[in-house]
Formats: structure tokens, sequence, C-alpha cells
């Protein structure tokens, strides 16, 4: 069965919150795409709404908007998938995941559009230590 990883941007907040989901919940993320709405009903975020942004595979290579199939090799002069600075007009070819979620994929990015009633962290069953230590302390 399919289990992935959901990086919830909280656009208000500022923070990202990690929830694993398994199993049924993650069946209803198969077959979508990036840049498609996904409700919060599905893994228990009820009221909000939430884009998918990006993700990546098990073997760590990113999804790329308009890329079909499931993995390609691109020659790319930036963007997704090329985090060094090019020289004008070199090119580098890197490995990119296709747009679409399949059981390879492990991880998924999804960004709020819709808020709920209820803030995020108490909804996915998070608790925010307001006590933490700062580092050297």
């Amino acid at each position: 069965m399919a289990t992935f990883k959901l990086c919830i941007s909280d656009n208000s907040s500022g923070k990202t919150f990690q929830k694993e989901i398994k199993d049924n919940d993650a069946k209803s993320f198969i077959g979508m795409n990036i840049g498609e709405s996904v409700k919060g009903e599905v893994f228990g975020a009820d009221g909000y709404e939430f884009l998918i942004t990006g993700g990546s595979d098990n073997c760590g290579f990113p999804m790329r908007r308009g890329i079909l199939g499931i993995r390609n090799h691109l020659t790319l002069l930036g963007g997704v998938g090329l985090r060094e600075k090019q020289a004008k007009g070199n090119k580098k070819k890197k490995t990119v995941c296709g747009q679409k979620i399949h059981e390879k994929i492990v991880q998924i990015n999804l960004k709020a559009t819709k808020a709920g009633q209820k803030p995020l962290p108490e909804l996915l069953g998070l608790q925010e230590n307001k006590e933490a230590k700062k580092e050297g302390e």
C-alpha cells in the first residue's frame, strides 16, 4: 500500500507541518497532479483546502510540472530540479519526476489555500512546545 509524508505549509503562521498518511487516505492522492486542489477532509483537516505544489519520489528526485511519465532525464536551464546557478547559456542534464502522483512518490508538498475554523496544528494532532529551549542554552 502507498504511504505519503505530507509537508503542509500554513501561510497564516508561516510554519510547515508534517503528517504521514497510509492506505485509504493515501489512495485518494494517487493520480492527482501538481496544481490540483485537495479537500482537507481527506486526511483530517476539516474545513481546509490545499494546493499540491510538488513532492519527491523514493530516490529523492523532485516532481516537476509539465513532465508526463514517472521519471525523465531533462536538459535544464533552471527551475525545479536544478540547484546551482548555471552560467548564461549553459545547460545541465538532470533527473526529475513527472507531475502525477503515483505509488513511488514519498513526499507531497501542500499549501493551505482556504483556512478552516480550527488552527491546523490542532486538527493534525500536533502539539506546539512553547517552553522549547533555544539552541546553545
